[in-house]
């Protein structure tokens, strides 16, 4: 059989409530429905991070993000930077005879030609590096020359390049990245795709507004499997779609929350709660895989490199750096095989702190150490907008606080739940189980500071 092809769709932000298979119709995502079912539909698969680019920077390498030096957002620090010792999947696809594209959204290296992506594996890039864009005036670049915006849609311009792609490299093995910045913010949709929400009174302007741009989303992913199907491509194109993170429900008044249907899962987006981590996974591979199934079995965003490459009759380079990820393939099958159910989360702005909003599954078992009270520079905040607007104008890092200058809240008290037994994390069992909680810590404290000791030793690591 010939090397399959791969396309690896990437939401930003959303949940699985935003499916509406999943949250009785509330949305329209009639696309991505009929996807899960024909595929194999996973329903315990894990974010590397409740924020963006440390759980992209783990899908590419197969690693934990603090491994990788990609911890946190603010491009303009360089701490969403993707360590150039890191090889990526697209680098070792490329390898192997693959062409490779990423399309849509970077935010594993916004400034410095090193960290471009066509330097980590992607012969092909149209999007933008940072972390987010406007809509109908994307500041967009194709492989490093600046576009200019035209005012088209950007998740319709997007599908649109997706699309060149495909048919450019029909006649060779590709891996396309296809990194949607919807739903993310800035909220704005066409107003054809908001009308249907708005109408039925059920949702306050921003909820419509979001569920609009999934919609659009949703109907730009199937133009792009349309292709596949037109190019007779389908049967041997392995299609993946899942989101980095969890839901953000920002906004304080009632007419800008994004509060929607989660699943009842507690938590969202930057919270290591089910709500921030736990997402909606999709895989269809009408050649390699049997479909229409739900699988249960425990799976995390890194596992997907060493699995694609499974699939793709890879090898791993004998000098690639240690994965955190398993393959598998045996386990999406049927054929046996294990996941890894014992795993870690852990973020916060700046420097990375052992005991604030961190986690551990070990089997059914969850530990959380909630999110303490965290200091946020404004100029952060204000620098990070510019950069969306005016790219052009950063060309090196604005210098980060230093740690002296940061104030960080005294921990919380250890939360423990069975997810299993109470996947809405609503039953606190800490109380119950001392020794449990106390093993759970230690083995969470155990990780932090070896992924935290591999990330310093990174020749370009930012926050040591």
């Amino acid at each position: 059989m010939a090397k399959p092809n791969i396309l690896f769709i990437l939401a930003d932000d959303m949940g699985y409530g935003d499916l509406s298979r999943f949250n009785g119709g509330l949305s329209q995502t009639p696309v991505l429905d009929e996807l899960a079912q024909q595929g194999v539909c996973l329903t315990q698969h894990y974010a590397a991070s409740p924020v963006c680019n440390p759980s992209r920077a783990s899908l590419l390498t197969g690693r934990y993000p603090q491994r990788t030096g990609s911890i946190d957002t603010y491009d303009h620090l360089g701490g969403e930077r993707l360590s150039l010792r890191e090889r990526t999947l697209p680098d070792i696809l490329r390898n192997a005879g693959y062409a490779t594209g990423l399309v849509g959204k970077w935010h594993n290296g916004t400034i410095g030609d090193a960290y471009h992506p066509n330097r980590r594996g992607f012969d092909e890039f149209f999007g933008f590096r940072g972390g987010w864009q406007y809509y109908f005036q994307s500041r967009l670049e194709r492989d490093g020359h600046r576009l200019s915006p035209d005012g088209r849609y950007l998740t319709d311009r997007l599908s649109d390049e997706a699309i060149d792609f495909v048919r450019r490299h029909q006649k060779e093995p590709f891996f396309l990245h296809l990194a949607y910045n919807c739903p993310h913010f800035p909220i704005t949709a066409p107003e054809q795709d908001v009308s249907p929400f708005l109408q039925t009174g059920r949702f306050n302007p921003a909820v419509s507004t979001l569920y609009g741009m999934i919609r659009n989303m949703d109907r730009n992913i199937g133009r792009v499997l349309g292709a596949l199907r037109q190019l007779g491509l389908s049967d041997n194109t392995i299609v993946l779609f899942t989101s980095d993170n969890g839901p953000d429900f920002g906004g304080n008044s009632a007419e800008n929350s994004l509060r929607r249907f989660n699943c009842n899962y507690h938590g969202s987006k930057t919270l290591v709660y089910e709500g921030g981590i736990r997402l909606p996974m999709i895989v269809r591979w009408p050649d390699g895989l049997p479909g229409h199934h739900h699988l249960d079995a425990m799976v995390h965003l890194s596992d997907w490199l060493p699995t694609i490459l499974a699939m793709c009759d890879v090898a791993l380079p004998q000098d690639n750096l240690a994965l955190d990820g398993w393959n598998v393939l045996p386990v999406l099958r049927g054929e046996g095989g294990r996941v890894n159910t014992r795993r870690f989360w852990q973020w916060n702005r700046y420097y990375p702190q052992h005991d604030c909003n961190a986690a551990m599954r070990d089997g059914p078992w969850k530990l959380i150490l909630p999110f303490t009270p965290q200091p946020r520079r404004v100029q952060d905040e204000e620098l990070d907008r510019r950069l969306r607007e005016t790219p052009e104008n950063f060309t090196t890092l604005t210098a980060a606080p230093a740690r002296a200058e940061l104030s960080y809240g005294p921990p919380l008290p250890a939360e423990l739940y069975n997810v299993e037994d109470d996947p809405a994390e609503s039953h606190d069992l800490a109380g119950q189980h001392p020794q449990r909680v106390a093993a759970m810590q230690g083995a969470l404290y155990a990780w932090f500071e070896q992924v935290e000791a591999d990330r310093r030793q990174c020749p370009d690591a930012i926050f040591r």
